[in-house]
């Protein structure tokens, strides 16, 4: 059976109407979610600590900024809008002290919840929004009239209204224009993070590394094995993207396809499949968000080494000199802060 998709017509945002809602964090998805609920004529507020270099961002859009614990108390919605491993020390600080009977506490990761670093108490409502995009997307397609097909989910309900709040909430920020899809906590996490490791950023970003490199030492240029084997990765995921796999094999040369549909299954083998289910079973078992967490709390070390070991790969510098000649790339800075996080 297929899943039903929530449009505009199943949202109401009177379920918003009356209800002030706290945005805690104003970075990627914060800053989005916040600016566009503000434009569909919700009540919001956000939500940081005393010396949050974003206070100033969010009062210069017009917004009123409290500290976390008073924007809590402030809220009948709390939008829990920091990285997943920042998010137990400030809900145990400002949030869980501070919740009352009726309000509704909103993640747009299952992460959190799902692996027990916060447990929330049985009687506020615990619900998801989770846009399928990062949060300057989400907040250009507003912007265009348009929206990011995001999913929900309630995984605890004691008011009732859970699903009509998540729903009034897609809807404010957009992504009802585009298509909302119900899900559960577990199944958005999961797969998320499988997706992410696998696919979306760790496989790309080695099978991309490893044929740059198969290509260089068999001799050939940098520059071409950079142009073959990255910069036209972009052109066909936009394929992909827009009409399927089968739908870029129709776009591409008959060579470009025959390589593809014979030579592609020698290289993404079965073997690369039965790592995959290692890899799932990691994240199912909980295994990787384990291992993640105390990553994170115990300084990054192992993080930072391997991050900064990626950047002094070759590709990045022939790939930084290719991108300076291509001016309508647009130009991202690598330093600082991600910007999937923001406080």
């Amino acid at each position: 059976m297929s899943a039903k998709i929530y449009t505009d017509n199943d949202a109401d945002l009177s379920a918003l109407q009356g209800k002030t809602c706290a945005v805690i964090g104003f970075g990627s998805q914060g800053h989005a979610h916040a600016l566009n609920l503000k434009d569909s004529g919700v009540k919001v507020i956000i939500g940081l600590y005393p010396s949050s270099k974003s206070r100033k961002d969010a009062a210069d859009y017009g917004f009123e900024v409290m500290d976390t614990a008073d924007a809590v108390k402030a809220s009948d919605v709390i939008f829990i809008a920091t990285p997943d491993t920042k998010i137990p020390a400030i809900y145990e600080a400002d949030i869980l002290p501070n919740l009352r009977a009726g309000q509704t506490l909103l993640f747009s990761h299952g992460f959190a919840v799902h692996f027990g670093t916060v447990t929330p108490p049985d009687f506020v409502n615990v619900i998801m929004v989770a846009p399928k995009g990062p949060g300057h997307i989400v907040r250009r397609q507003f912007v265009e009239g348009k929206g990011v097909p995001s999913l929900i989910a309630i995984h605890q309900n004691p008011g009732g209204n859970g699903k009509e709040i998540a729903l009034a909430w897609a809807k404010g920020i957009g992504a009802t224009r585009a298509g909302v899809f119900e899900t559960s906590f577990k199944e958005e996490t999961e797969t998320d993070l499988f997706g992410e490791q696998t696919v979306l950023c760790g496989g790309v970003s080695q099978l991309v590394t490893a044929a740059f490199e198969t290509l260089v030492e068999a001799g050939y240029q940098p520059e071409m094995a950079y142009f073959e084997c990255l910069h036209e990765l972009k052109l066909t995921v936009d394929l992909i993207n827009e009409s399927g796999i089968s739908g870029m094999r129709f776009s591409i040369s008959e060579t470009a396809e025959w390589g593809d549909l014979t030579v592609g299954p020698t290289i993404v083998d079965a073997s690369v499949k039965e790592r995959m289910k290692k890899a799932l079973g990691n994240i199912q078992s909980g295994e990787f968000a384990k291992k993640w967490i105390a990553e994170a709390t115990g300084g990054e070390a192992e993080l930072n080494r391997l991050r900064e070991a990626g950047k002094k790969h070759p590709i990045e510098e022939v790939g930084a000199r290719l991108r300076s000649v291509m001016p309508w790339l647009r130009k991202r800075s690598t330093g600082g802060t991600q910007a999937s996080y923001g406080d």
